[in-house]
């Protein structure tokens, strides 16, 4: 199990990649998994990722 801090670290060197997918969003909510359900720093980057997930979205 990762620590916070390790899984931060890795959740901001995934979303500093230039290009945003669905594969990168998968591996953020692994990391994200590894936190605890009431910790608030998984609710904080959840939030963060359902928002680039949003931007990233296909515009129509």
């Amino acid at each position: 199990m990762l620590t916070e801090s390790q899984v931060e670290k890795s959740f901001r060197r995934l979303m500093n990649s230039p290009e945003h997918n669905e594969q990168l969003f998968d591996k953020a909510e692994e990391l994200l998994d590894e936190l605890r359900c009431e910790s608030p720093l998984r609710h904080r980057l959840s939030v963060e990722l359902d928002e680039l997930r949003a931007i990233s979205m296909p515009k129509s």
